[in-house]
């Protein structure tokens, strides 16, 4: 297992990180997952070296999310008889559920019981973006983390984050953060916070924690034949995962990728990979097989939209080009399920495509010309599930 420091944390840590989002499931029930199966997968990793496990408060629970799932409960049981004292804990708060100074406590102090633990290793506020940010910071969060990492319950403060790179730096700004959770794969570049918001963080020191390197497994399984043909032009031959994997550690400001594996199987190639996955070691040649391979998924896209943002601010909320994000991910990786639960965060932030009052503004600034209020309509038809 190859390690890295985690920006100004200091902290070793594996470059695979074991994440607890997709564990093996019983009866086809989400929230019920296989603890004999999922308990050997962790434990396996953490004997091979991995020291960082990442869960959630919502994780293996049902949608939307508004009560704590099953993850954080098997990790606190997983990690008994001396596994917790081997990683780094990371767990995160539910933003979208805090109204009140006190909601902080509260959640953070039950899910101290729930991980079985005194403290949090790396605790994150979940999902940030400008809005969620902005109603954590006038409920006091900035006052209830200097609290937290004064009483220990807490030893490094952190965030993931789900909206555009000009929030993003504004969040990294805001506060003397020790690391950052960010989506990040080969073709989510310029996506979210991207390599851009990456390359901001890290030169701030902040440690850079990676979610989503396979696009929820679409870019590891169901690959289209066009793209496995590019893949095998390589000298070296590695599978879907291994290729995507490895772009991301490629980048030496990554700290740690996680993933989110479901079979044994998939956590013994991520042990493996993990061990041969230097920064700066990909060829030229092989650099250059991921601009082919963006190429062709890149050709199934539904709505033609740049995310130049001449649409925004839009007078209702809607984040009219993440939304637009969604919608072409479920066409171009075949993949509507995993768009469907991207989409819930807009709504918990009021800013999925149902918001939208047919005003025009946007289309009258769009310079692709694209009738966008059609298109935010497929978007709801396509991707609302329902309530969040």
């Amino acid at each position: 297992m190859l390690y890295r420091t985690l920006g100004k944390t200091g902290k070793k840590v594996s470059i695979l990180g074991f994440g607890c989002m997709r564990l093996p499931t019983l009866d086809g029930k989400f929230d019920k997952i296989d603890e004999e199966k999922a308990t050997q997968m962790l434990r396996y990793a953490v004997d091979a070296g991995v020291n960082y496990v990442d869960t959630a408060y919502p994780y293996h629970g049902t949608l939307p999310p508004h009560q704590g799932g099953t993850s954080e409960l098997f990790v606190g049981r997983a990690l008994k008889e001396g596994y917790r004292e081997r990683v780094s804990l990371a767990t995160k708060l539910p933003s979208w559920l805090v109204k009140s100074r006190a909601d902080m406590d509260y959640f953070l102090n039950e899910q101290l019981k729930r991980l079985q633990t005194d403290s949090i290793d790396f605790y994150l506020l979940h999902g940030l973006g400008a809005r969620s940010w902005n109603n954590l910071k006038e409920n006091g969060v900035i006052e209830f983390m200097d609290t937290a990492l004064a009483d220990g319950r807490i030893k490094y403060a952190g965030f993931s984050f789900h909206d555009e790179v000009k929030p993003f730096k504004e969040i990294v700004d805001s506060y003397d953060w020790s690391f950052c959770q960010i989506q990040y794969n080969f073709m989510d570049e310029n996506y979210q916070a991207g390599r851009e918001g990456l390359e901001y963080a890290a030169a701030r020191g902040i440690g850079v924690v990676i979610m989503e390197p396979l696009r929820g497994g679409s870019l590891a399984a169901g690959i289209p034949e066009a793209v496995k043909a590019v893949w095998n032009t390589a000298e070296t031959k590695r599978s879907p995962a291994e290729w995507a994997l490895r772009f991301v550690w490629n980048h030496p400001a990554v700290g740690v990728v996680l993933s989110g594996m479901s079979t044994m199987e998939q956590v013994v190639e991520n042990c493996r990979i993990a061990e041969e996955a230097y920064p700066a070691s990909l060829t030229a040649s092989e650099t250059a097989l991921f601009a082919e391979v963006k190429k062709i998924y890149r050709s199934k896209i539904k709505v033609n939209c740049t995310s130049c943002g001449y649409c925004m601010p839009c007078p209702s909320g809607v984040a009219i080009p993440g939304n637009f994000d969604l919608l072409n991910n479920a066409y171009v990786f075949d993949d509507i399920k995993t768009s469907q639960i991207r989409y819930n965060f807009l709504k918990m932030g009021k800013a999925d495509a149902a918001n939208c009052v047919q005003c025009g503004v946007c289309e009258e600034a769009c310079p692709q010309k694209i009738p966008i209020r059609e298109k935010l309509a497929e978007v709801v038809k396509t991707l609302d599930a329902g309530p969040a």
